[in-house]
């Protein structure tokens, strides 16, 4: 009697509203992205075709359909995970029965009267020899998952009752998708997670709608979506406020295919954002981007999450910033606009979450329009780290170097000889090579012109005695940046020498009174120097350095560049070669009383303890420099 209602109504499976998927990777090893549950609901798929995913690194079978009936008003997704070496027949029995289950479910609710009762049914199957994969006419049976996808999936089709949907392998595919939990007005909204299958971001379709919470306090009940705007994010506004936003999104590829859509609501509304920022006002002074010989370069540490949202920061680093301030979905949204509007052609970022860099900085920068390539170079295991993006538009990679100071003192040769006076202190040698310091190098070629930029980034050792270990890293760092400038020299066969420039930009956590800037300015430091004997046990001596570029500090030596209640200094520098490039223009810093309003930074309008340089550099004529 049920098989004979189901057969008279049209049954409706479809990927993903009704979907099934297969995913296949290697024994017993199966990838993270394939056990997270997709997070949005798929809407507005073909319901004439299947979909499988096969992931060649896995032997999981992972396969999930959406099952839609509206006479029996049944609408369930169904989820199964199994193996590519279990026979077909073990999972067609599986999603008979799930579909049985819930059949039985909504007539034990006594919702559907003109279904028997679960009774009767039991001793027969309810679908049972309607469910079954064909190629072409053929039945399959007695085979492996592996054996049916093995040759070729053409002609290979699901029947279902009376119908045949096209197995389709691997289209385009959401795995998840998910809103963020703070979203403010005047401000970029884009996922908080969006991973895909077989799909490429700058092929995907975005649509953003908006609907204020209806009276029954259901989401799903509206009936009417406001259209926002297209894209993968949306730039909200005052008018958004009090309204919940919704993303559908259709995965697509270079290949011109596109998988079923997805919808994600946000779990909460628009919120008022915290008006106007200091950062926009430095905006006024970046409207246009720069081309021919002109570039612009920021450097900016964006305060790590790990550091700034745990009890010891709100109590102790950051006690006069308001919690949610210190939250990563509040900050990143101020750092995301801070960072679009100075419109840089290189931006160097300091303790840089290795989430905040997969799942924001390179959603946002990465897209077409912005044009950037980021690189991340993490701190040892670390869970930051600095990141290095350039604009593909001005500049083609060549090379990228990741480079631990610690792991290689006693191994490369050119640390030979300051390693032999360094290792004479044993606990002096034991910190420094502790340490998770990360050096990254960037080698650019600009688009417009036969220059070269080789962009170095770091963020040295922090602690308030440790004046004579960054002085060391930073010594080592100029050690392997000269070792490289002299290989790339012959390696690029460059007619004039002056074609090549270094840039070394970063969070030095040293005041232009130390070592470091004196360094870099000077080119020297010598052994009786201050910085030496920082800490008595770790004192060094007859240890004096060199490094042969002429370098300046682009930004010169700002009174801050880091403030907070209980420190303000300059830390921050773009070192530029003076012989080779000129400053075209410095974006003026905050000022003082702005950096006070709050107290201090981080506040709700600096999301960092640190300000972000801004400048403008060219290229100088070769003529000019040989004079």
């Amino acid at each position: 009697m049920v098989l004979q209602l189901l057969e008279k109504r049209r049954l409706v499976v479809f990927f993903p509203s009704v979907h099934i998927f297969a995913s296949v990777a290697k024994r017993f090893s199966c990838p993270s992205y394939l056990r997270i549950a997709t997070r949005a609901h798929r809407t507005n798929s073909p319901m004439d075709k299947v979909y499988f995913r096969n992931d060649s690194h896995s032997e999981e079978l992972h396969i999930n359909f959406r099952y839609v009936n509206a006479d029996l008003k049944l609408d369930r997704e169904f989820n199964f995970s199994r193996r590519m070496s279990e026979k077909i027949e073990d999972v067609l029995t599986r999603i008979r029965g799930n579909i049985e289950k819930e059949i039985f479910k909504k007539a034990k609710k006594g919702k559907n009267k003109s279904l028997p009762q679960e009774s009767e049914l039991l001793p027969k199957p309810l679908v049972d020899g309607k469910i079954e994969f064909l190629r072409g006419e053929q039945k399959l049976a007695d085979i492996t998952f592996i054996d049916m996808l093995g040759d070729t999936t053409d002609s290979l089709n699901l029947k279902i009752l009376d119908r045949n949907f096209q197995v389709v392998i691997n289209q385009p595919w959401v795995v998840n998708l998910a809103m963020p939990t703070n979203i403010l007005a005047g401000f970029t909204v884009y996922p908080a997670k969006l991973e895909m299958q077989f799909a490429e971001k700058s092929y995907c379709k975005g649509s953003w709608f908006k609907a204020r919470m209806p009276a029954s306090g259901n989401l799903k009940q509206v009936k009417v979506w406001s259209y926002c705007g297209d894209g993968l994010s949306y730039n909200t506004c005052n008018e958004d406020i009090d309204y919940f936003l919704k993303l559908v999104l259709i995965p697509g590829n270079s290949q011109g295919q596109f998988g079923p859509s997805v919808e994600q609501i946000s779990k909460r509304e628009v919120q008022v954002g915290p008006g106007p920022c200091p950062f926009e006002t430095r905006h006024c002074f970046t409207k246009q981007r720069l081309r021919d010989n002109s570039w612009r370069i920021v450097s900016y540490n964006i305060l790590a999450d790990l550091y700034a949202d745990t009890d010891y920061s709100r109590t102790h680093l950051f006690p006069y910033c308001p919690a949610y301030a210190l939250k990563a979905d509040y900050r990143k949204q101020l750092i995301i606009k801070e960072i679009l509007g100075y419109n840089a052609d290189i931006i160097c970022l300091q303790e840089v979450d290795v989430k905040f860099f997969n799942f924001d900085l390179q959603h946002i920068l990465e897209d077409d329009q912005q044009a950037f390539k980021g690189l991340l170079a993490q701190k040892g295991i670390c869970g930051e780290g600095v990141a290095t993006f350039y604009n593909v538009k001005r500049f083609d990679l060549l090379e990228t170097r990741n480079f631990n100071i610690g792991e290689n003192i006693r191994v490369l040769t050119i640390f030979r000889d300051l390693w032999q006076k360094i290792q004479t202190n044993e606990k002096l040698a034991e910190r420094i090579c502790d340490r998770s310091t990360t050096l990254q190098l960037t080698l650019l070629k600009m688009k417009e012109c036969e220059h070269y930029l080789l962009v170095a980034n770091t963020h040295l050792y922090f602690h308030p005695d440790a004046d004579h270990i960054r002085l060391l890293q930073f010594g080592l760092s100029m050690l392997y940046i000269e070792d490289m400038y002299r290989k790339l020299i012959k390696q690029l066969n460059l007619n004039e020498e002056n074609q090549l420039a270094v840039v070394f930009s970063g969070d030095f956590n040293s005041v232009p009174e130390c070592g470091i800037f004196r360094l870099m300015t000077e080119g020297f430091v010598e052994d009786d120097f201050i910085d030496w004997r920082s800490n008595t046990e770790e004192a060094l001596a007859g240890v004096s350095l060199k490094q042969p570029f002429r370098m300046q500090s682009a930004c010169g030596t700002p009174q801050y560049t880091n403030f907070t209640h209980a420190f303000a200094a300059c830390l921050d520098y773009i070192f530029y070669q003076s012989d080779r490039l000129d400053v075209e223009q410095v974006v003026p810093l905050p000022a003082l009383e702005e950096l006070k309003s709050h107290i201090a930074i981080p506040s709700v309008v600096f999301p960092s303890d640190h300000v972000a340089l801004v400048a403008d550099l060219r290229f100088k004529l070769i003529s000019q420099n040989a004079k």
